[in-house]
């Protein structure tokens, strides 16, 4: 029977999938034998996974079958747009603008105006991949191509890491907000203090697992649903965002502009590194693609459309803010609260709660459904149980992926401050960021089989002096150097590899939509997102690298076994079936 239901798995039900065979069906773990001849072979499947690269066909045809069902196209520009929107626009604009105008004065405005356009140059990035390669891995599926099995799976763990820490951050941001409606004086009264416990982990957070839980139910009965859902609480808090920057010029005073650079560019490029949060979220609409109705269409238009739409917004409220009060009277946690009370106008700041407790809601309904089209994909390729690869044939979308990122952030938010989750969340975040710049490099140059050799030497060349020089101005600039002779150099550096890059022969041309002016745009976000990275300072360091050594444990351990039987059984099937056309 058992045999049975494993030939013909499309006539069992969705629930019924408990088997070791559902989460463990390659030939490695059919025994301890087998796995043991696995474990005595690892070298040589560790070399085969590191030189393996995956394409386009194989991510867009193949690992989709691994979900029995497909998920639903319903998704328009519209959608599209809002869900940008949505995953974007939360509580980082209400909360990091006071912070950051401390250190940038009114140039605040200039902050995010940076930001933005060094999350652009990401976006770009994403869209031109999300057009050419419309699945729901986003960026696994891009560095998976581009730069290999093994550099995906760091990806993955990271993106799975980003998924759960990036929930769990923002259950905790919305617990912490709708408290301080309730008393200002401490936003940590509706959460439990366990004294054995240790610092950062010791207040246990049940509103953070309650909203967890029902923003990741509601993304689970379905994609229109939830995306109508988000569309509709987005344009309202729009319309709260337009009604505080008219607010704001209306009674805002531009005396309060002078002086606009208080504390020089350093201060404004300083603001620019803690503000770019403010706009991370983007790349879960690129996981949407598989959804999208029209990916060349719907997916330029949303994500490049919502990032400039988000831009021109943040850079308005950073301007109103900072006339409505002086940059040395800006509260740093509270910001626009205090300063509608500073115009007289108490009653307004309960408008701005209410806009940013939606944004954080919206972005969790968001982030919990790109979060699960991520682990979808990571799951297609077996780099984790393929269970979790499941799509409900009803409600057109991955349960069980779902439930799972929903139950570890949930863990992790009841027990994990915000100051620990997010030079995490940072990290990884701008990792992947600058790994999918390279990887579209490496895509519009090095095509395997048709790229000549001299040439594959060249481009890596002036890849590496790119990475390098990106580092050195990093490295330059936390050592507080802030002689301008050695930035010079390392900056000539970057723009001599660039300009080299620049002239050397593309080997693949973008059949819809590509990045323009190709590869300044990514060799800047590489160089942007090194920088930013630099600035995260020793602690997300070590966290990261310990993270990172427990992915790649696993790894050797499970996901180079599961990847290895994988691609070579489908490759003995292709074989099989040439080998039958031809007899025919």
């Amino acid at each position: 029977m058992e045999e049975e239901d494993e030939q013909n798995p499309q006539q069992r039900s969705y629930w019924s999938r408990w088997s070791k065979h559902d989460f463990f069906p390659e030939p490695t773990f059919q025994n301890l034998s087998s796995y043991k001849d696995a474990l005595s072979h690892t070298p040589s499947r560790l070399k085969d996974r590191l030189l393996h690269r995956s394409s386009d066909s194989f991510e867009l045809l193949q690992l989709p079958k691994q979900s029995e069902n497909r998920m639903k196209r319903c998704l328009t520009w519209w959608d599209l747009v809002w869900l940008g929107f949505g995953s974007v626009v939360g509580s980082g604009i209400f909360v990091i603008t006071g912070q950051a105008t401390r250190d940038a004065g009114p140039s605040i405005v200039l902050s995010y105006a940076i930001s933005g356009f060094s999350a652009l140059l990401s976006v770009l990035c994403y869209t031109e991949f999300a057009v050419e390669i419309p699945v729901a891995g986003g960026s696994f599926s891009y560095l998976r191509i581009e730069l290999g099995d093994f550099v995906a799976f760091i990806a993955a763990g990271n993106i799975l890491l980003e998924a759960l820490v990036g929930s769990a951050g923002l259950g905790r941001s919305w617990s912490s907000y709708f408290a301080s409606m309730i008393r200002t004086d401490d936003t940590d009264f509706l959460r439990i203090r366990v004294k054995s416990l240790p610092n950062g982990f010791n207040l246990l957070d049940p509103i953070a697992v309650v909203v967890l839980l029902v923003a990741n139910s509601i993304a689970m009965s379905g994609t229109r649903r939830t995306s109508v859902l988000n569309w509709i609480a987005s344009i309202a808090s729009a319309f709260i965002i337009v009604f505080i920057i008219i607010v704001g010029f209306v009674r805002g005073n531009t005396a309060n502009l002078t002086p606009f650079f208080p504390f020089g560019a350093e201060g404004c490029f300083k603001a620019a590194a803690i503000v770019f949060w403010s706009y991370t979220g983007f790349d879960m609409v690129a996981n949407m693609a598989e959804e999208a109705k029209k990916p060349s269409r719907d997916i330029p238009v949303g994500l490049i459309g919502s990032m400039s739409l988000i831009t021109v917004v943040y850079c308005l409220m950073a301007l109103v803010l900072s006339m409505m009060q002086k940059y040395t009277e800006i509260d740093e946690d509270a910001a626009y609260s205090v300063a509608f009370e500073a115009i007289g106008m108490d009653w307004a700041k309960y408008l701005v709660s209410i806009c940013a407790l939606k944004g954080m809601t919206t972005s969790l309904l968001v982030g919990s459904m790109g979060q699960a089209r991520y682990t979808t994909q990571i799951a297609r390729a077996h780099m984790i149980p393929p269970w979790f690869a499941l799509v409900h044939p009803k409600t057109g979308t991955p349960i069980y992926a779902t439930v799972m990122v929903t139950l570890v952030s949930a863990v992790v938010a009841l027990f994990t401050s915000l100051d620990v989750l997010s030079s995490v969340f940072s990290f990884s975040t701008l990792c992947i960021f600058m790994f999918v710049a390279i990887a579209l490099l490496v895509r519009r140059y090095y095509v395997k089989d048709a790229t000549p050799r001299n040439d594959l030497v060249k481009f890596l060349i002036c890849l590496f002096v790119i990475i390098g020089s990106s580092i050195g101005v990093t490295v330059l600039w936390n050592a507080d150097k802030r002689g301008w002779i050695w930035y010079v150099v390392f900056g000539v550096i970057w723009l001599l590899g660039t300009l080299w890059m620049a002239f050397l022969p593309k080997h693949r041309v973008p059949k819809v939509w590509g990045v323009p002016l190709v590869p300044w745009f990514p060799a800047l976000s590489i160089g942007i997102n090194v920088f930013l990275i630099g600035s995260l300072g020793y602690v997300a360091f070590l966290r990261f690298f310990i993270c990172t050594a427990v992915m790649v444990a696993y790894y050797l351990l499970v996901g180079v076994h599961a990847t290895y039987d994988v691609a070579h059984h489908i490759e003995q099937e292709s074989k099989t079936e040439e080998g039958n056309e031809s007899a025919s």
